[in-house]
């Protein structure tokens, strides 16, 4: 089976799967959703969800964000994962933002890439999700089941941008790399995955990926996560004063 006949074989098996697939980062617009996606890094979405309506309710937009006190908006996403060094950027980048673009996100490549904590990949979600603009944002479920499937050979996060995009057509791009996130989640876990019962990888797979003993899964980090999610939900109804005292 050539690259290009997996693909097509793999897009139909995703569209069957999850024909429509809602972006998972609430949001109002770009500016909210570009602060989301910076949020998102080592953090799980729905911690990021949990964080983000109190944050917009004091910033919802560049101007604002740029005018709090960065001592402020670390307090306010405190529990996602690397929070100092994200209220710096948050902080840097809107008002950024507000003295070179206006106040507003702007809508291309390179100018994304240089705010500060905007990497190629949050920048690639701006540019689909916020502006339509054909994107294959690749994270890490997308990379390791790239490779799993045989469509790159996951030597690089690069690399596998690069190869999908040669595969599939571009007006499948922004779908697609929410579908395979969804599959990776839900099918395709980094450990204690038994490729021979994946709809994809039973097939998909090489011969020796098939073989091979699956990685116990470990307990992680996050495992506690569902339980730290409701304490912060309680903590927050109890919460005196508006959302941003």
């Amino acid at each position: 089976m050539t690259r290009a006949e997996k693909a097509a074989r793999i897009q139909a098996i995703l569209d069957q799967l999850y024909p429509d697939v809602p972006i998972p980062l609430a949001h109002r617009d770009p500016f909210t959703l570009l602060v989301a996606v910076v949020l998102s890094a080592q953090c799980t979405d729905a911690r990021v969800n949990l964080v983000t309506p109190r944050l917009f309710a004091c910033a919802p937009t560049a101007a604002a964000m740029a005018k709090l006190p960065q001592r402020q908006i670390l307090s306010l996403i405190r529990s996602c994962g690397l929070a100092p060094a994200k209220s710096k950027a948050l902080k840097a980048l809107s008002r950024i933002l507000v003295e070179r673009h206006g106040g507003v996100v702007p809508s291309d490549m390179a100018a994304l890439e240089e705010l500060p904590g905007v990497g190629h990949k949050t920048a690639s979600v701006v540019l689909s999700q916020a502006f339509g603009q054909q994107a294959f944002p690749v994270d890490t479920h997308i990379h390791r089941v790239a490779a799993r499937w045989g469509l790159s050979d996951g030597s690089s996060v690069a690399r596998t941008e690069r190869d999908l995009k040669r595969i599939f057509p571009p007006d499948t791009w922004n779908k697609l790399h929410l579908q395979i996130i969804y599959f990776g989640r839900q099918y395709c876990p980094a450990r204690g995955h038994q490729l021979s019962q994946c709809p994809i990888c039973s097939w998909a797979a090489s011969k020796t990926r098939l073989t091979r003993p699956a990685r116990p899964r470990r307990r992680s980090r996050r495992a506690g996560v569902a339980p730290a999610l409701r304490r912060a939900r309680r903590r927050a109804r109890r919460r005196p004063g508006g959302p941003c005292s």
